[in-house]
């Protein structure tokens, strides 16, 4: 089983989970996850908990801050990941946001000082690299690309010009992630 785990203030509505849903089909999992960092995590850990306990393999794909979950997760259950233009220091990134939208529902919610102070001790500085396939683009505008670059230098790593932080095109690596996962 695949888990995709969706990127900060998104859905499993997404354009790019509707994609990956196509291509895996019903070994694929995208559960909509909630903006508390501390609830979405205990939300992947119950699914995670729930397949491994029914004998099933289990992978991830994750995107921006979901990356940055996939990086924990994986840690924590030696786990493979794919990790798409993934956030690696988000209680940094979102510090700078107070009231945010969900770009699926057009909801409005507030980042607070103490879900930074979450993601903060979720950080996992020594990982097992081999389990990433990390995928970037360099013209993401909400991250930059080189902290990724930098922080998972030994993963399987694919970094491409241009691109966005959607990670234009990312069904043309759909083989590659099968391959990787398999």
């Amino acid at each position: 089983m695949i888990i995709y785990v969706h990127g900060f203030a998104s859905s499993a509505y997404s354009k790019k989970s509707i994609l990956f849903k196509e291509y895996f089909k019903n070994d694929f999992l995208y559960p909509s996850l909630s903006y508390i960092p501390a609830l979405a995590i205990n939300t992947l850990e119950q699914l995670i908990e729930y397949a491994i306990l029914k004998g099933e393999k289990v992978s991830l794909v994750g995107s921006s801050l979901g990356g940055f979950y996939c990086i924990y997760l994986s840690s924590k259950y030696n786990l493979k990941a794919v990790l798409i233009n993934p956030a690696i220091y988000p209680y940094k990134t979102l510090d700078k946001l107070g009231k945010v939208t969900n770009y699926y529902d057009n909801s409005y919610f507030e980042v607070k000082q103490e879900h930074l102070e979450y993601l903060k001790s979720i950080l996992q500085s020594n990982i097992n690299q081999d389990k990433f396939l990390t995928l970037l683009q360099k013209d993401d505008e909400v991250l930059d690309y080189k902290e990724a670059e930098s922080f998972l230098f030994k993963s399987n790593l694919i970094i491409e010009e241009g691109g966005n932080h959607s990670f234009e095109n990312i069904d043309k690596h759909f083989k590659t992630i099968e391959h990787f996962l398999s």
